[in-house]
């Protein structure tokens, strides 16, 4: 095993922007991380320039003390030791749930004993031995996935790359393939790297996030730093539910604010120059003291209501609350802390 490393990796189809713009990022040996961003922000592109599918306009791909890619050469996607697991799981149809496993083994070479101990252990990790002599038409999504999984780990490889592996399953399915990711990485001690557009997704799974938007790197950074302390508006509007709220340069003087300085920073007749502060729902309290806001939409989550509320300067507060409020209603609005973007 050994670090990823890609140092000011570019692509750029001679569309008039580059669909990845210089990306540095350091994927530590045995780390889990997502891909975050929307539709086209190059992270799918990036997947593949790290699997060797696509070759970099500049930049490098480095594993380990191996040179994957730069301006002189590209080493061949078989020759990588990774694996990659699509959205369409490309599973033959024609082979059984061990065959299409030991099909990676079968092009190295490896036969025999040692080929029917590897694809019995790796149907054995994701919970399908059972499941072996069948075709990949008579299992259900989830099954098809491990088996896509299973196909990864037969051959150990250094690092797997997943491209929206979720997104053709449905909710329940999901959350039982988001612990069968969990459980394989454990296993496999393998690298990982998660492209997907679902933030609940990252944030569930990995062991660091990096932010992209329009072909650049925003921020990387674990789940909770992420979440917590987001570098600029971007990454605060893509990550997590809140509300971004401008206030005054003057009254927001450190980026961590308690509720008196948001309350200054909201209240403050200053006519300098506005920052954005982000506020999380979980930090939006109704109590006395605060200021009046008006409950303008409250939806029904099963053990708590989401609500909208409208402050008096017009701003939106997104809170949540055990109990319903009636829209039109004025609350008084405590806001425990912010962060200034």
């Amino acid at each position: 095993m050994a670090k990823l490393i890609l140092h000011q990796l570019t692509k750029d189809f001679g569309t008039g922007r580059p669909a990845v713009d210089a990306v540095s990022m350091e994927i530590r040996d045995g780390g889990f991380l997502a891909l975050l961003g929307p539709s086209g922000c190059g992270k799918t592109t990036v997947l593949r320039m790290v699997a060797g599918f696509e070759a970099p306009t500049g930049g490098m791909i480095q594993l380990g003390d191996r040179v994957m890619s730069d301006a002189a050469q590209v080493v061949a996607p078989e020759r990588r030791n990774m694996a990659m697991v699509f959205q369409s799981y490309a599973l033959w149809p024609h082979m059984t749930v061990a065959e299409n496993v030991g099909y990676p083994l079968k092009v190295r070479g490896v036969s025999g004993e040692r080929y029917r101990e590897k694809v019995l252990e790796a149907l054995r990790s994701v919970r399908l031995e059972v499941y072996a002599d069948r075709r990949p038409a008579a299992l259900s999504g989830g099954q098809r996935q491990r088996v896509a999984l299973a196909r990864c780990l037969v051959t150990s490889p250094d690092v797997v790359l997943l491209d929206e592996p979720l997104a053709n399953l449905d909710r329940h399915l999901r959350g039982e393939m988001e612990d069968a990711f969990r459980e394989f990485h454990a296993r496999s001690g393998a690298t990982m790297i998660y492209v997907t557009h679902d933030q609940a997704e990252a944030m569930a799974l990995a062991t660091d996030v990096a932010v992209m938007a329009e072909g650049r790197l925003l921020q990387m950074a674990s789940p909770a730093e992420l979440y917590a302390r987001p570098e600029g508006r971007r990454v605060g509007e893509l990550v997590g539910r809140g509300a971004i709220l401008s206030v005054r340069a003057g009254a927001a003087a450190t980026r961590d604010l308690d509720w008196r300085a948001v309350q200054l920073a909201l209240t403050s007749l200053d006519n300098g120059p506005s920052v954005d502060v982000l506020v999380r729902p979980q930090d939006v309290h109704i109590g006395e003291g605060g200021l009046p806001a008006v409950v303008e939409n409250v939806v029904f989550e099963g053990e708590r209501y989401s609500m909208t509320l409208r402050l008096g300067d017009g701003q939106s507060l997104r809170a949540h609350w055990r109990e319903r409020l009636q829209v039109g209603a004025v609350v008084p609005v405590v806001i425990g802390c912010g962060w200034r973007l």
